[in-house]
């Protein structure tokens, strides 16, 4: 495993972050269980969890956290372990009803150290924004809980440019760390216009890339394979098979510039000997600012997979070219 400091703090997570949202729900215990030990077991240190998670399913809710939780009790490796937790999402049946007052924060600040029986938390995320709330409000906010010691340090995800910048121009006045994290959409596949149903997921453009190589903050993108696209199973031939244009990857990405990208990264995979999802993630990596990408999986062996592209070096220029 390798690994990339965090600027602004003294986090060195691996260079992957394992995605938990299925973890202990859609998932078995036995296989999540084996996902987590196989992460742990190469070297893997930063795990990525939120309150929401696995709330849609009709199970205990938050089992993803509760499940890592248990998970780190039973082998006493919290201290070994970068924990990611998120919280401020609206309720599932109410997704237009913002939950970022001070009091709901606290709420999801202290059941995520509940729930994952921990004294503090590593990285904090507001999984959501509301432009209506001054992002000092915000900010002040999350100070309060650095001081108070429930997180080390915060971030955002699903947040605009325009409210990124109004944020850390406040934290740099108030000589606060600040954001030290983004995790917005990205990959290297282009999102088709108007296919994202939830108007709250920021999706990171072009204008985003370059405050990101000019502030050096990471970006830790979710989705960050494409919901398997790049794996090769969805060719431009599908375009005329009912069955799969209904899945939702069909509709996100099925699109001339997602597959001009998917011969290039399949012509890589044959030079380096390496599975299209390795090399995707490959490029993720060999961008020219801080990215750690957070990987999903439903099993132990699609981890494995997505865990070969550490090994893999590319050539900046080459990630490049493929995502041109």
């Amino acid at each position: 495993m390798k690994y990339k400091a965090i600027k602004n703090t003294d986090l060195l997570p691996s260079v992957i972050c394992l995605g938990t949202s299925d973890i202990g729900g859609s998932i078995s215990e036995e296989e999540s269980n084996r996902i987590l030990n196989t992460f742990t077991e190469t070297g893997g240190n930063f795990l990525d969890t939120a309150e929401v998670y696995a709330n849609w399913l009709p199970i205990e809710p938050n089992s993803s956290e509760r499940f890592l939780g248990r998970w780190m009790k039973e082998r006493g490796n919290r201290n070994q372990l970068i924990i990611a937790t998120k919280g401020g999402h609206p309720l599932l049946d109410t997704p237009l009803v913002s939950r970022l007052s001070a009091a709901e924060i606290e709420q999801d600040i202290l059941g995520s150290l509940q729930r994952l029986g921990t004294d503090y938390i590593d990285l904090y995320y507001l999984h959501r924004d509301d432009p209506r709330i001054p992002v000092e409000t915000l900010i002040d906010i999350l100070e309060t809980h650095v001081r108070q010691g429930h997180i080390r340090y915060y971030a955002c995800s699903n947040w605009t440019l325009e409210r990124l910048e109004q944020a850390q121009q406040y934290a740099v006045s108030k000589g606060y760390t600040g954001f030290v994290a983004v995790s917005n959409l990205w990959s290297l596949a282009t999102v088709n216009p108007g296919s994202i149903k939830d108007p709250s997921q920021v999706i990171t453009d072009q204008a985003l890339v370059d405050w990101h190589i000019r502030t050096g903050v990471a970006l830790i993108p979710y989705s960050s394979q494409a919901n398997g696209f790049f794996s090769g199973k969805y060719r431009r031939e599908h375009e005329v098979q009912p069955e799969l244009s209904n899945k939702n990857i069909y509709r996100l990405y099925h699109n001339e510039t997602n597959f001009t990208r998917l011969d290039r990264i399949e012509e890589l995979a044959r030079q380096h000997k390496a599975t299209s999802n390795q090399i995707a993630v490959a490029c993720l990596l060999a961008q020219p600012f801080p990215v750690i990408p957070i990987v999903g999986c439903k099993n132990h062996h699609h981890l494995q997979d997505s865990l070969g592209a550490v090994d893999i070096e590319l050539d900046g220029a080459i990630a490049s070219y493929v995502s041109s």
